[in-house]
């Protein structure tokens, strides 16, 4: 007996959808295996759920480095460097939250108390003198 056709369309019941996505799933992992075996291909398949659950398959002594390299030299599209930019970008800002804490830290200490304005002392005092209520009030 043939299966009937369906119509491709996001399943609305999320408890079927995740029956489904896991049994589909597991058959292209199926075909994933297959396909290695059978052809000597190498395969690597990433899926995310609607959980954003991570699922891949990468065929035997294959790492996904190893992949990730392939596909780039094969596209001539530079991964790393995207994600090394980012990297560094994200280094840039942290460092400049670090460099503006210690900076904090410094003139709660009382050092570097030149380089601020009536207002920005003011201020200091203001969270100075809250902080030293808070340590009081846990003391009794």
């Amino acid at each position: 007996m043939a299966r009937g056709k369906i119509q491709i369309k996001k399943i609305e019941n999320s408890t079927n959808r995740q029956v489904t996505y896991s049994k589909r799933r597991n058959g292209l992992f199926k075909k994933a295996h297959e396909l290695t075996v059978l052809c000597d291909a190498r395969v690597s398949l990433i899926m995310f759920s609607c959980t954003n659950k991570l699922h891949e398959y990468i065929s035997p002594s294959t790492s996904t480095k190893q992949m990730f390299d392939d596909y780039q030299r094969a596209t001539g599209i530079d991964l790393w460097n995207t994600h090394y930019l980012r990297m560094q970008e994200n280094l840039k800002r942290l460092k400049e939250v670090n460099r503006n804490l210690r900076k904090e830290i410094r003139h709660r200490i009382g050092e570097s108390l030149n380089d601020l304005s009536f207002d920005d002392l003011r201020n200091l005092e203001q969270e100075m003198d809250g902080a030293a209520k808070t340590i009081r009030e846990r003391m009794v």
